[in-house]
């Protein structure tokens, strides 16, 4: 049991929903309504995480995945099943389970707005009690990861998106916590920022074997840090298992990429089992001429684009 980062047996979460009316009478009957139905967002969810594992939480808009983030860090009370991270109960002990996680959700910082980081660093020290030795060791871990020297002293407020999600990201880590919870952390930035925080996340987690969860639609984050991926649809878990074994699913589709002869690139996802792919490629070159044919193995993004779609697995 020490191992394990995480533990979840059978959760479930309801909420209860009031069965609203329209109009103004409609709005006053509301306010006395016991009316009310029950709507379940996670389903009999099970799970076991390793100390040290980066797993990818994935699923579509509305699958269940922030609820269960919700109950790991205790925000909520599941309606019944079991839950334990790193042995407490989350729920019931709020204060000792956020003091060995850490959390980056919808872009929802905890840095002060107008302080330089290296300030707020300081705050959230004592906020954690951190120890200055560790406190200056971990600046130190930070300053070998990645470049801080030119946001150390800059104020949040004056920060690009990309550096205060990288700030974000060092303030999550810095109490050095056990298991640090990450929503789309690299929404909305350019390719040389995403690699950065792809490399620092991958270099905490295996310089402080810190357990990752990372909830997250660009599959670009998925290939580069997770070698376990989960997946919930529905309130549901769907799958549980590693990238490659997720791919294997899907073994006999290829993506078929061509140039047609007015420059235009056309792509193609076909399943050989059903489709010949010569027949695709014949077919446009006879209705428009072709100019160059790539051919790849399905994507991560496929595959999942697949399974949100309804593919089996």
């Amino acid at each position: 049991m020490a191992d394990k980062a995480i533990i979840m047996k059978d959760i479930c979460k309801d909420f209860k929903v009031l069965n609203r009316h329209e109009g103004l009478k409609g709005s006053i009957r509301d306010l006395f309504s016991r009316d009310y139905k029950i709507i379940p967002a996670v389903k009999n969810v099970s799970m076991e995480i390793e100390q040290g594992e980066i797993i990818g939480y994935l699923g579509p808009n509305g699958a269940g995945k922030s609820t269960t983030i919700k109950m790991m860090t205790g925000v909520l009370e599941p309606t019944s099943g079991e839950i334990l991270v790193n042995g407490n109960i989350p729920y019931k002990d709020r204060t000792k389970n956020c003091e060995n996680i850490g959390v980056v959700f919808g872009q929802r910082s905890q840095l002060w707005w107008s302080l330089p980081l290296i300030e707020s660093f300081k705050l959230l020290r004592d906020i954690y009690m951190v120890p200055t030795k560790e406190y200056e060791e971990m600046i130190d871990l930070y300053r070998s990861l990645v470049d801080i020297e030119p946001i150390i002293n800059k104020p949040v407020r004056q920060m690009s998106l990309g550096q205060r999600t990288l700030s974000d990201i060092l303030a999550a880590f810095l109490h050095n916590p056990d298991i640090v919870f990450l929503d789309e952390p690299t929404i909305g930035l350019d390719v040389s920022m995403k690699s950065k925080i792809r490399d620092l996340i991958s270099g905490l987690n295996q310089t402080k074997n810190t357990t990752v969860i990372l909830t997250t639609h660009d599959m670009g984050d998925v290939d580069a840090l997770c070698k376990r991926v989960v997946i919930i649809d529905k309130g549901e878990k769907i799958y549980d298992n590693d990238i490659e074994h997720l791919k294997s699913y899907f073994g006999s589709y290829r993506t078929l990429s061509l140039r047609l002869a007015d420059d235009t690139w056309e792509e193609h996802l076909i399943d050989e089992s059903k489709t010949d792919i010569m027949d695709v490629i014949n077919s446009k070159q006879k209705e428009i001429g072709i100019k160059d044919i790539k051919l790849q193995e399905i994507s991560t993004e496929e595959v999942i684009k697949k399974i949100y779609e309804g593919g089996a697995v």
